[in-house]
């Protein structure tokens, strides 16, 4: 039974007479007939005995009539479960996330997220920012959050830029940097952030670290670091400021040049027209302007 059919055997059982029901449902009588015999057919019963009285429905006709009964009411649930939904952040948002940013800047908000929009659910999945590019061409993030330089054609927004520093527990100037006998710890990267520092340490000094270690991970880099056991360059996202070493801008006086890193949130246009992305882009963007007014008042 379709919902017309169903409404025709609700209007007719709820009015008991043929050209009131004909009214409701803005049929004519001859046609209001028509139809009532078309469903007849297709039950293989009569539903409803006429008389100058009106309509009597028949046994056959009262199951039929609460099975029409049925369907309009969850008809009327589905509907406003719809207009929930079209009110309401629903779906899973899926997010492919620079590693640096997933493990310090986007825990909070997302916490911010899910607080807003309980009915909305997270996949999360970090990596490189070239591993991030992927996940978007591979269609397995709605949207990516990367760092550096990226050559992406679709939609791109400019989330936050934070400083390079040199961390070390002994170090206190860029000039004690070639003399030291301490390690320096670096972390695995992209190409793109590697490339930047290789480019910094050529324009300071001629030759390369006299000693290095190598760690696959950002965190183990920067525990390392605050351990004592050599000195590391890191992004400010990392650092809360409440450390116990020194931290050196990259920059010096005559040059005027500071090592930045910035994050970008990008994605296809289609994707962003998804109301949980859509929901997921505003609380970023609130989170990406406090950073900078608070970089930008420190």
């Amino acid at each position: 039974m379709t919902t017309s059919e169903a409404q025709i055997i609700k209007v007719l059982a709820e009015e008991g007479n043929m050209r009131k029901a004909a009214e409701r449902l803005f049929l004519s009588q001859p046609a209001l007939s028509q139809r009532l015999q078309s469903i007849e057919k297709d039950w293989g019963s009569q539903l409803f005995l006429r008389s100058q009285k009106g309509l009597t429905s028949t046994p056959a006709g009262e199951l039929v009539i609460q099975f029409a009964n049925e369907m309009a009411t969850r008809r009327e649930e589905v509907f406003e479960q719809l207009q929930a939904m079209n009110s309401k952040v629903h779906g899973t948002l899926k997010i492919a996330c620079a590693s640096i940013v997933g493990h310090t800047w986007l825990p909070q908000v997302l916490k911010d997220y899910v607080k807003q929009y309980p009915d909305a659910k997270i996949s999360l999945i970090t990596g490189w920012s070239s591993e991030i590019v992927k996940a978007l061409y591979d269609g397995e993030a709605h949207i990516g959050i990367v760092r550096g330089h990226s050559d992406w054609k679709g939609r791109k927004k400019h989330l936050f830029r934070d400083t390079l520093y040199l961390v070390d527990k002994e170090i206190k100037s860029i000039d004690e940097v070639f003399e030291t006998e301490r390690p320096f710890i670096q972390f695995k990267s992209d190409s793109n952030y590697y490339q930047e520092i290789q480019q910094w340490w050529q324009r300071h000094f001629s030759s390369n670290p006299k000693h290095q270690i190598t760690v696959d991970q950002i965190e183990t880099c920067k525990q390392m670091a605050l351990n004592g056991i050599g000195y590391a360059i890191l992004p400010s996202i990392t650092l809360t400021g409440e450390e116990d070493v020194n931290r050196i801008t990259l920059a010096n006086d005559e040059e005027k040049f500071e090592l930045t890193r910035d994050t970008w949130l990008i994605g296809y246009d289609s994707s962003f027209e998804l109301r949980q992305v859509a929901a997921f882009v505003d609380v970023v963007q609130t989170h990406a302007e406090c950073l900078y007014d608070y970089s930008k008042n420190k």
